[in-house]
């Protein structure tokens, strides 16, 4: 193989990164739940300063390291906890309970672990070898980057938005569009492992919500990828892939792609929680400023907080059932049915719906007071709305897939 890399040195981990190998294999689901809710309570503590920062605070990511959080994803032969996928459910809710740009970085940042394990296995050992901490942040936008196959690998340009974690990333898997020529159309679509000393991180990050997260944009030019750091994408689809030959358990023969909208839907889920938590909690001993009269004895209030409820528990079933789904599927060995995959797609988008009606029914009710900086539903509310806007969770996408299959309408397959 012709690989232009050849000869550069080993990548050097970041100073954040601990340096001991840690080993959570074995750590159970309810350990890690557990492990995030007793973190909630610091890092709620500095969700303001997270968002001044624009990032996820280096104090902040050490503690996720210990715990192991970014880590649930990762495979147990290199001391990963390789739990369900629903463990991403469970924790980015927890964590986004205080903080929802905390949980999106570790929502995202713990799932490039299980995307690293569909990459050829010694592209796996070149990144875990040097550190199992290591974290990898990624951008989706495919049409950002457009590339063309040469000799050993792939030559790279674009610019990408919306990387979120890359401050706090060595690395960075970058999607882009293979064109045989440059008006031609696309014919592959795949992902570019990149070192961070590889492309130019450019601070667009200045955002309305989930401004914790450093979700800034990275471009590189004309730069080469040897085959070993590409996948096609459609390698994640539940079928057998390049790492399959040392991650083989259920885990990895899961469609990621389809069942990407859970790796985040937690943090919506978490913002509802949040809410009905400081809402409900304010309003059992609060007064209304106009009449005086306790808040709690309006039935007005009384109906709109067992609507928020009873949405927040309907969006938390039907996330948990989805991902239930989809683990009972892989461990009979069976491939996902195209049908499910666009379900899965489907049910992302109505389950973070139900949690965003419930977070702007508890802000009505919040009334004046949830408007101050200094009350933390102004920050689930600026971040659940910023949090409906990623792709994963658009009607108009994910909806329109599955009621065009539904319907029996013809179309380019999507990319699940």
């Amino acid at each position: 193989m012709n690989d232009r890399t050849a000869g550069m040195p080993l990548w050097t981990p970041s100073a954040t990164l601990p340096r001991a190998r840690v080993s959570f294999a074995g750590v159970s689901h309810a350990e890690m739940v557990d492990r995030a809710r007793r973190l909630a309570p610091t890092l709620g503590a500095r969700a303001a300063a997270c968002e001044q920062l624009r990032r996820l605070p280096d104090d902040t990511e050490r503690e996720l390291h210990d715990a192991g959080l970014f880590r649930i994803a990762q495979p147990a032969r290199v001391g990963g906890a390789e739990l369900d996928v629903g463990i991403f459910v469970d924790v980015c809710a927890e964590i986004a309970r205080v903080c929802p740009s905390t949980a999106w970085n570790v929502g995202n940042l713990a799932s490039h672990h299980w995307m690293l394990g569909y990459f050829p296995p010694e592209t796996q050992d070149e990144l875990w070898d040097v550190s199992l901490d290591v974290l990898i942040a990624t951008s989706l936008i495919f049409p950002g980057g457009r590339g063309r196959k040469v000799d050993g690998g792939y030559e790279v340009s674009g610019r990408w938005s919306l990387s979120s974690g890359v401050d706090n990333s060595d690395w960075n898997m970058l999607g882009f569009l293979v064109r045989e020529r440059d008006d031609g159309p696309p014919v592959d679509t795949r992902f570019a492992l990149v070192h961070r000393s590889q492309y130019e991180i450019i601070d667009t990050w200045h955002a309305v919500g989930l401004s914790g997260t450093g979700s800034k944009d990275v471009a590189t030019k004309n730069l080469f990828v040897p085959d070993r750091r590409s996948i096609t994408a459609w390698a994640m689809n539940g079928k057998p892939h390049p790492g399959s030959s040392v991650n083989s358990t259920p885990l990895f023969r899961l469609p990621l792609l389809a069942l990407g909208p859970y790796v985040l839907s937690g943090v919506m889920l978490g913002c509802a929680i949040g809410a009905y938590e400081t809402v409900v909690g304010t309003a059992r001993k609060r007064n209304a400023t106009t009449t005086g009269l306790p808040v709690n004895a309006n039935p007005t209030v009384q109906i709109k907080v067992a609507e928020a409820s009873a949405r927040i528990d309907a969006g938390r079933t039907i996330m948990q059932q989805v991902c239930a789904h989809a683990m009972a599927v892989a461990r009979s060995g069976a491939e996902a049915a195209h049908e499910d995959k666009l379900r899965y797609r489907r049910d992302a988008f109505f389950s973070t719906r139900l949690c965003l009606e419930a977070v702007d029914i508890l802000m009505g009710i919040a009334g004046s007071g949830g408007l101050y900086m200094t009350n933390s539903m102004q920050r689930l509310f600026r971040d659940a709305h910023a949090c409906n806007a990623h792709i994963m969770f658009s009607p108009d996408v994910q909806g329109a897939l599955y009621g065009q299959h539904a319907l029996g309408m013809a179309g380019p397959s999507p990319l699940l």
